[in-house]
């Protein structure tokens, strides 16, 4: 067993706002980013921002549940702490660089699923869960900025 981590980015047509806008919106989460099947707000902080958020995400492998308490720095970063959940341990968070004609989105994870997964499911979990979820992130982002 051993922690798993990467680190991917995203170029988004899009302000560093519009970007986290999307991200902490998590009752609609499901409605764009495929991999996630349930998303619900436990407790919010003073900005109204979800602090406490429960999450069902397909991992390719299997369905993880697991629930993260996140901090924000609006609209720069989101930064989550694990509470519980399938994982042995979680860490992770968004990076959000505007870069005058949009904007630069960084998603770092590193996740101990407490068991040993050989290199090859690495990468199909990682594309699977990382990758696509930043691709929605820019196609979601470029289809509200279009309406």
């Amino acid at each position: 067993m051993g922690v798993y981590a990467a680190t991917r980015e995203v170029e988004v047509a899009a302000s560093a706002q519009a970007c986290f806008d999307a991200l902490t919106d998590y009752e609609r989460l499901p409605e764009w980013q495929s991999r996630v099947r349930a998303c619900r707000v436990l407790s919010r902080d003073e900005q109204g921002h979800g602090r406490d958020v429960e999450y069902e995400v397909d991992a390719r492998i299997r369905t993880v549940r697991y629930t993260l308490r996140h901090e924000y720095d609006e609209p720069t970063r989101i930064g989550s702490a694990y509470l519980k959940g399938d994982f042995k341990h979680f860490e992770g968070g968004y990076e959000l660089a505007d870069r005058g004609t949009g904007c630069l989105v960084t998603l770092r994870l590193a996740i101990d699923p407490g068991l040993r997964l050989p290199g090859p499911m690495v990468r199909i979990v990682n594309e699977a869960v990382m990758g696509r979820a930043l691709a929605e992130l820019r196609e979601h982002v470029n289809t509200l900025q279009e309406a």
